[in-house]
């Protein structure tokens, strides 16, 4: 009996790699680069030993251990976004602000420079630390989802310098903790964060002095959708309800008499103040909205995140993120009845989705947007050499026209075949992949010596074993005349099977 429980002992330690010898399906494959930003061995050795189901519930579980390498935990840790509180950035960016006009132009331009050095390291950290948590995290599907709220709930670094300070916060903060969460948890993180408020004008909103911008794409892009049901009258009704919702960074509080004291919110950089709200009734919806102050607001919000619209349009959109340019109607109608059913829990939405027939028909063909094509490069050629600079890939996303927060309108980056693979883009994926391909990219940090960069081994038992078998004949025989080991990479890289998930 011991010898036996030895034996089995010693086959536990060692099923998953004899699973992994074992060469797993075509759809296994794509069903990883659909639900990953690429295949590499980690990965590859979890969904073995895991199964399918298995991994699939552990990325959509809204506790996913996302930890990540200790070397790239602690280089994030490291970073002036990780050390400085917005709050102190903030402040002196605001103090920096009021001095420049009381000085002579010579000192105000260096003033200028000064003040923007943080500014701009800030939002370099924000982009490496994107990509490195988007490349080395285990939670893929978590990392996925990132993107794409951050995507949907859009604001710009580039609407004005304040927002270039506010928008690492906004990505961690508003964003990150509520992308399997519930919908209107994420709705809500959204409304109250100051880079919303500034980015589409609420921060101007008040009573007397109405901005309806973040009223209307509030509904048309975030909620309900632009054939949602509403009118331009529940534009101007929630408008109004909105107002007083904005931004303060100080311990500076307005002056209000005992009955406005009791509606008054500070968290933060968000501030409700009302001797800025319309205090008077609304029909919003078809249904009145009494004046109650920050509570309006909630109870909107509670309307917007339950309403049918919105559950089909986010069905919709998850469905155009994850299966196809155009989603069947089946799927996001039975996403939409998961999402009303589950009081708006995206997990269980997105659990209808991958468990779907239609997502499984759909492996394959989806094409990467600049994001994840880079990611997914990045993951195939430079698993086994860490990676400590981003700033190559931050760079290329920049030629791909994508670069990370810089989506000047609220409707973000575009995420369909046509948004990305023009004959202009694929000329400039090819000229990255030989960049990539060659190893010539710099991608450990500091001074590094273009003789002790080496090319990258693509065509190793990962690529054999696991993407091999689905590439097309052309494929094959385009990779069979390379001539060199940079070559064949550079035309792995191009293959149409690496440009799609």
């Amino acid at each position: 009996m011991i010898k036996l429980l030895k034996i089995l002992g010693l086959l536990a330690c060692y099923l998953p790699a004899l699973l992994f010898a074992a060469p797993l399906s075509g759809e296994d494959i794509k069903w990883l680069n659909r639900v990953t930003y690429g295949i590499d061995n980690v990965t590859l050795n979890a969904y073995v030993t895991e199964g399918r189901a298995g991994y699939l519930k552990r990325q959509l579980d809204n506790r996913v251990d996302d930890r990540l390498p200790a070397r790239v935990a602690e280089l994030i840790g490291g970073m002036r976004i990780s050390t400085e509180p917005v709050k102190m950035t903030v402040s002196a960016f605001q103090e920096a602000h009021k001095r420049l006009k009381s000085l002579p132009v010579e000192q105000r331009n260096e003033l200028k420079k000064a003040t923007n050095q943080p500014l701009n390291q800030r939002i370099n950290e924000t982009m490496q630390r994107h990509l490195l948590r988007a490349m080395y995290s285990p939670a893929q599907i978590k990392e996925q989802l990132v993107w794409f709220w951050f995507n949907h709930f859009n604001v710009s670094k580039d609407k004005g310098a304040l927002n270039k300070i506010l928008v690492s916060d906004y990505e961690e903060r508003a964003i990150r903790p509520y992308v399997l969460g519930k919908f209107r948890d994420l709705l809500m993180a959204t409304l109250r964060h100051p880079a919303m408020l500034v980015y589409l004008d609420n921060v101007q909103n008040a009573n007397g002095k109405i901005n309806e911008n973040y009223a209307r794409e509030l509904m048309e892009l975030h909620t309900l959708g632009v054939d949602g049901g509403y009118s331009q009258q529940d534009v101007q009704e929630l408008a109004r309800i909105l107002t007083g919702a904005g931004m303060n960074w100080t311990d500076n509080y307005p002056r209000l008499n005992a009955k406005l004291e009791t509606y008054y919110l500070h968290d933060g950089g968000f501030e409700f103040n009302p001797k800025r709200h319309d205090f008077g009734e609304k029909l919003f919806l078809g249904k009145k909205i009494a004046g109650n102050g920050f509570a309006e607001i909630e109870q909107v919000v509670d309307m917007l995140a339950r309403h049918p619209s919105t559950a089909r349009f986010i069905s919709t959109k998850l469905a155009m993120f994850f299966v196809a340019d155009v989603p069947p109607p089946d799927l996001v109608g039975r996403m939409g009845k998961a999402f009303l059913a589950s009081d708006g829990d995206i997990s269980a939405t997105l659990r209808v989705l991958f468990d779907s027939k239609e997502f499984i028909a759909s492996l394959g063909s989806k094409a990467k947007d600049p994001l994840h094509y880079i990611v997914s490069a990045l993951r195939f050629a430079y698993e086994d050499r860490p990676i400590s600079d981003m700033l190559p890939a931050i760079h290329w996303l920049i030629n791909l026209g994508e670069p990370l927060y810089s989506h000047p309108t609220p409707d973000g980056y575009g995420m369909n075949e046509k948004d990305w693979l023009s004959p202009e883009q694929l000329t400039r994926r090819f000229e990255i992949a030989k960049i990539i391909a060659s190893g010539k990219a710099k991608l450990t940090g500091g001074d590094v010596d273009p003789k002790t960069l080496v090319t990258p081994v693509l065509a190793n038992k990962l690529s054999y074993q696991a993407l091999e078998p689905s590439l097309s004949v052309q494929t094959k025989n385009a990779l069979a005349k390379s001539v060199s080991q940079p070559e064949w990479n550079t035309f792995f890289l191009s293959s149409p099977e690496f440009l799609y998930r």
